[in-house]
């Protein structure tokens, strides 16, 4: 399966290949703390992480008592998986697995030098139903594909990106247009209006005390309570952008069902 994280550090299932018999991830969003920081730093330092069996028991390591520090195993293949990982697969119905990490370049350095400058955009995993052990040079073969593909997806990512800013440029220039011949209700009032140049379901405008609609939108009421809301909580910002009001902290968001996120 592909696994990609998204800005909020959750993980969704975006593509997958498996036996008819088995169960479907496809389209599944996991929380942020399922894969923590610390196992995507490993990540970005070790490539290819296989766990060929994860019912085996650890064996300890027997060094020499001289060391001053205990051997780091963080970069061996032979590294035993945390418990509470293998508890997780099992209970996924999975054995071993071959976990390869995808790398693109970070947002302000398209430098691309050593780890610097990266960012972990997202997981191909592997999973198998019985132990199973991958031969190093297919381990091999497999971390250069991966390599391969992440210099794709950045230059696709880079040309998503260019391509936001221009809508944005684009939405930008239409919007002072309309709101010059009518502000500000004229993003309303006028064709094209506000939800013809921005992506979304409804669009309300609160404006000396009236209340101008379109689309999809929450109840007068509820958009004067939102209205007070942002005033106590944010007056002295420029604005708020959010996906959740319920995580931006909005105590009504659970009344506002389906019209609002």
């Amino acid at each position: 399966m592909a696994y990609k994280f998204h800005e909020d550090e959750h993980g969704e299932v975006i593509a997958e290949c498996r036996r008819s018999d088995l169960e479907p991830y496809i389209g599944l969003h996991y929380p942020a703390t399922d894969i923590p920081q610390a196992s995507r730093f490993l990540f970005m330092k070790s490539k290819v992480r296989m766990i060929c069996d994860c019912s085996a028991h650890p064996v300890k390591i027997i060094q020499d008592k001289k060391l001053a520090q205990p051997l780091s195993l963080c970069g061996s293949t032979l590294r035993a998986p945390h418990g509470c990982h293998a508890q997780y697969m099992l209970n996924m119905g999975s054995v071993a697995s071959l976990v390869m990490s995808v790398t693109i370049n970070e947002d302000d350095d398209e430098s691309g030098s050593d780890q610097k400058g990266r960012k972990l955009w997202g997981l191909v995993v592997c999973h198998h139903t019985n132990p199973r052990f991958v031969p190093f040079p297919l381990r091999y073969a497999c971390e250069f594909l991966l390599q391969v593909f992440g210099i794709q997806l950045n230059k696709e990512v880079e040309l998503a990106a260019q391509a936001r800013e221009k809508h944005i440029l684009r939405t930008q220039t239409v919007l002072c247009d309309m709101l010059l011949r009518d502000a500000p209700i004229g993003i309303f009032t006028q064709s094209p209006n506000v939800m013809d140049i921005v992506k979304c379901d409804g669009a309300a405008l609160y404006y000396k005390n009236q209340i101008w609609v379109l689309g999809t939108t929450p109840t007068e009421p509820q958009i004067r309570d939102i209205s007070a809301w942002l005033l106590e909580c944010h007056d002295g910002s420029t604005g708020l952008s959010t996906d959740s009001l319920m995580e931006a902290g909005y105590p009504g968001a659970l009344a506002l069902g389906d019209a609002v996120c």
